[in-house]
């Protein structure tokens, strides 16, 4: 796709459509009253007849009147006070999938209102819409379809229009925004496919690809080195299957290296390729679902593929333990007592709690590899699911200025997150008999627990993303389709990139 920014007004600009969003109820003054007078007064009938509302990411298409556009597109961004980066984002995605199944090649979207609404200007929504674009044409009915009739369309031409602003400027940001948008395509591209598709071995295969292309090395540990390095925890999970583990490592960077913030940060993502439970067999109902318990390795391998695209040579760490968990002859039981790579023990009394034992040991992992600060993301709770639903991440961190640059990071990504608070007094739900800790407690508070649990296998600052509500949608929105988010791919990359040496 080519993007170009122009700084023409938008009536000027030719189009096979033009995009134009508007804040709060729309005003026929100014720039959109010129288009609505251009387009023969089209949008403020439509308003009047009530079709063109003030309702978020409410859109009508309408002949062009004298516009050079083929057609005409207004998009509701919702009430000013409630306008947010993130809304810029889907605002562009919404528009792209408005078009699905229509034979469209260029697009272009004025930047209007929100330009100066937005912190960050022109800039900022230049990037967030051009990022926007990007993902409102992943379709994953892609993958296994050659033939998806109402998917979003393959645009030949992107163009931002910005009256009177310095395309070179928006162009800088527009491209970053594109990557950002390619790099959580990649991620949800990779969570979609099926378990029978994407073994830890495929997931491997994946990884190494990825490095090949941006430079970065890789290093894979099958079942052999990882016995010999201990990771008890990791085995025991991927010991049911017949399909091998594998933990996987992408390194940006050399390996000794401190990025200008002083960090050797660490991206460790849940690589769960398929999860039955286990033993603890889950129910039949959604099962399905659970070829995206790797969204979270899924997610780490992206994002630094990402970093390397934006900022070559960036140190970064990305650990993905993959596995399968499956149940079997040689599958853990309930009541096994395994060691973890740190020295703890675990007594494993629910083997549905799995992503938490790969992860402790990716996370020790990552410290001996050198990392100075961690981020983990995993589908890992229903807990936080039936909190937060599919519109907030869960989130925890120590100490709290770290997880204040995590969260600050989020914010630059059009990310939401809410802190949830390490309990102390739920610890001792973990307490075991036989081992040093069990692997969970109680159904109450089962998100804090499980970050209790994690808390035991890291000694450097660090953040725990629980994706398992935003991970995927269960049903489409009118700026995504059901599937893979992409959910904390552009967080991780705006705190790696937080280190990154300045052009």
């Amino acid at each position: 796709m080519q993007l170009r920014v122009v700084a023409d007004q938008p009536w000027d600009v030719a189009a096979d459509v033009l995009a134009v969003p508007f804040v709060g109820d729309p005003r026929f003054e100014a720039g959109l009253g010129e288009i609505d007078r251009r387009s023969g007064g089209e949008l403020h009938a439509l308003a009047d007849f009530g079709e063109l509302k003030a309702e978020r990411y409410a859109a009508v298409i309408v002949a062009p009147g004298q516009l050079r556009a083929g057609r005409l597109m207004a998009i509701g961004a919702g009430p000013a006070d409630e306008l947010t980066r993130q809304v810029v984002v889907r605002i562009a995605s919404t528009v792209e999938r408005r078009l699905g199944g229509r034979r469209v090649k260029s697009l272009a979207i004025w930047l209007g209102d929100l330009a100066d609404r937005v912190e960050g200007g022109a800039e900022a929504v230049a990037e967030l819409l051009a990022r926007g674009v990007v993902e409102g044409g992943f379709e994953p009915a892609g993958i296994y379809r050659d033939d998806v009739k109402s998917a979003p369309p393959a645009l030949d031409e992107l163009i931002l229009v910005a009256p009177g602003a310095s395309p070179a400027a928006l162009t800088r940001a527009a491209e970053r925004g594109v990557v950002m948008g390619e790099g959580a395509n990649l991620a949800r591209g990779l969570a979609n496919r099926s378990a029978n598709d994407v073994s830890p071995e495929v997931l491997a295969g994946e990884a190494r690809a990825i490095a090949e292309r941006h430079g970065l090395s890789i290093d894979v540990l099958g079942p052999e080195k990882a016995a010999e390095l201990g990771m008890g925890m990791f085995l025991a999970v991927g010991r049911g299957s017949d399909n091998p583990p594998r933990m996987i490592v992408l390194r940006s960077g050399d390996a000794a290296a401190k990025d200008s913030a002083g960090r050797h940060l660490a991206i460790v993502g849940k690589g769960v390729c398929f999860d039955s439970g286990g033993i603890s067999i889950k129910p039949a109902d959604r099962m399905e679902e659970m070829k995206m318990d790797k969204t979270g390795a899924c997610t780490v391998i992206a994002a630094i593929a990402t970093v390397a695209r934006l900022a070559p040579g960036t140190p970064l760490l990305a650990v993905a333990p993959a596995v399968e968990n499956m149940p079997g002859p040689h599958s853990t039981r309930p009541g096994d007592i395994v060691k973890a790579m740190n020295g703890k023990t675990v007594d494993i009394i629910n083997t549905d709690a799995e992503g938490r034992l790969i992860l402790g040991d990716a996370m020790c992992y990552a410290e001996k590899l050198g990392a100075t600060h961690i981020v983990d993301v995993a589908t890992l709770t229903g807990a936080v699911a039936r909190a937060l639903g599919d519109q907030m991440t869960g989130a925890f961190g120590t100490p709290q200025a770290w997880y204040d640059q995590v969260a600050a990071a989020g914010d630059r990504a059009a990310e939401r997150y809410w802190q949830l608070p390490f309990i102390e007094e739920y610890r001792a739900d973990l307490d075991s008999w036989y081992a040093d800790l069990t692997n969970t407690g109680s159904v109450e508070g089962g998100a804090t627990k499980s970050a209790l649990f994690l808390r035991e296998f890291v000694t450097v600052p660090w953040a725990h993303l629980d994706i398992a509500g935003t991970a995927y949608f269960r049903k489409k929105t009118p700026y995504a389709p059901a599937g893979a988010t992409g959910v904390s791919h552009a967080t991780l990359v705006e705190l790696a990139l937080a280190g990154a040496k300045k052009a």
